[in-house]
Order: structure tokens, then sequence, then C-alpha cells
């Protein structure tokens, strides 16, 4: 008998704690930060920052992605709680992908300021410049100290400083470099496109008429050109554009060498100075 009422009571005291863990669970779990968007290089969600240092680091950040490609961005949370620094750090990495996309040179400066911690995340191709031990130097010699005195505009400038300096000193891929002409999509340029126009269509489009005739052949030879501008361009939209122009070029080319001509003159295709040999 004494041993069931022990076993009775034993039973009723672990419900009762699953029945308190139940209650308490939602208190006890808490949500993990959310990622901001990445809007610009330096993020301040602290307020910390004026407009002035934001902006001059924001400018210092610029002129280093112009001339080695490489992005930095500077992450000010409150808190980075209930994760440590290293894992809400290694997810804002994930999500925004700090860094040209073929070369992984990106680095997240992130300061938890309520926390008292601060990291620096580099991307692979950076390690070899911005190693753990000169990532953890940065922090204790150039930005911990002056956030100590309460001067978290100094601590964080001084740590830019650092990063910008070691990445300028390492031997990284060119930044691609953009004609002023303006590039379409996978280096294909619109004069080219506009040169095949006016030169390569109204051969292909006499030939197309000739076998396919005037309507049908104008088709064809659309339909190849837009083939073609959809392959060195690797944008659909060009293409399409590509090949409704030469479809209405090589009918109003046909259209106009249809069209008799005065006694004496022969015709030119609608061509002034007629065209000459190859393409």
């Amino acid at each position: 008998m004494f041993s069931i009422a022990n076993r009775l009571r034993a039973a009723i005291a672990n419900l009762v704690c699953v029945a308190l863990l139940a209650i308490a669970a939602p208190a006890l779990a808490q949500d993990v930060q959310p990622v901001p968007a990445l809007t610009s290089r330096v993020i301040d969600q602290t307020g910390t920052l004026d407009a002035a240092s934001k902006q001059a680091i924001e400018t210092k950040l610029a002129a280093l992605e112009q001339e080695k490609g490489s992005q930095v961005v500077l992450l000010m949370v409150p808190t980075t709680a209930p994760e440590d620094i290293s894992s809400y750090a290694n997810r804002v990495g994930n999500a925004w992908k700090i860094g040209r996309k073929n070369v992984g040179d990106g680095v997240l400066f992130i300061v938890a300021k309520n926390d008292r911690r601060t990291r620096i995340e580099v991307a692979k191709t950076l390690e070899g410049a911005i190693p753990d031990l000169a990532a953890t130097r940065i922090i204790e010699q150039a930005v911990t100290p002056r956030f100590k005195q309460g001067d978290f505009v100094g601590g964080v400038s001084a740590g830019i400083d650092r990063i910008v300096g070691l990445i300028k000193g390492e031997e990284l891929p060119p930044v691609a470099k953009r004609d002023s002409r303006g590039p379409s999509p996978g280096g294909f340029q619109w004069f080219d496109i506009a040169v095949f126009l006016f030169f390569a269509v109204p051969i292909g489009g006499a030939i197309a008429r000739r076998i396919f005739g005037r309507k049908l052949g104008s088709l064809v030879t659309g339909g190849g050109v837009g083939v073609l501008a959809w392959f060195f361009t690797a944008s659909l939209v060009v293409g399409v554009l590509a090949a409704l122009a030469a479809a209405v070029f090589a009918l109003a080319s046909g259209f106009a060498s249809a069209l008799p001509t005065s006694s004496g003159r022969g015709g030119r295709g609608g061509f002034p100075g007629g065209m000459g040999g190859g393409g």
C-alpha cells in the first residue's frame, strides 16, 4: 500500500512538472533576431552613427569596391540574443552573400552594442588578407579601446580603416570595366546589333526572299537574327526586339527592291550608293 502511494505521488509530480514546462515554454523560447534587408554598406539599427559618420564610411567602402571589387558591410545591432554573435553573423552572411559572386571577397563587420560584442566575418578569398588573428587584432587594438572610452564612431571607423588597408594590400581579380556605350547583357554591344541589321540583314534577307518568297523570307530572316541576338546577349528581350526589327527591315527592303526603277538607273535596293561586296 505504501509503495502504491509513493508511485501515485511520483506520477502526480511528473504530471505537474510537464504542465509547468508546457506553460513556461512560450516564455522561455525566444525568436532569433531577424536578418535586416541589405539596403546600404552601413546599416545602423542602434542610432549610434550620425549622418555625417555614416556617409563618410559609406564613401570609403564604395571607393574600395570600385578599386578592388571587394564588398564590405558594417552592421550595428542592439543585440544578437538569443544567439551568440558568431551564429548571428553566419546567418547574416549566408543571407546577404556579400562579395563578388565568382570571387567571394566580402567582409561583414558586426557590432552588437548592448552585448558588447564585435565580430568580423570574412569570405574565403580574403582569408589570406584578413585571417582570424588579424581580425582579432583589429578588434582588440583598434575597436575595443575606443568603445571602452565611449567613442563608438571612432572605434567603428578605425576598424573599417584597418579592414580596408588589408584588402588593398591583397592581390585580387581585377574589377570588370564597363564600356562607356553601356554594354548589353553578355557583353554584346548595341552598336554590333546596328551594324548587323544594316549590313548583314539585307544580304541574308535577299537570299531568304529568293528561297521562301518575300513575306516568309522576311520572317525567316527576323527569326534568324533574333536567335543570334539571343545567343550573343543571353537576353530574350533583346532577341525578340532584334527579330522584329530584322523582319520589318527585311520586308521593307523587299518592297523597295520590288519597286520599278526609272529608265537609265539601276535599282539600289533602297540604299543610296548601293551595296558593295563582302559582309
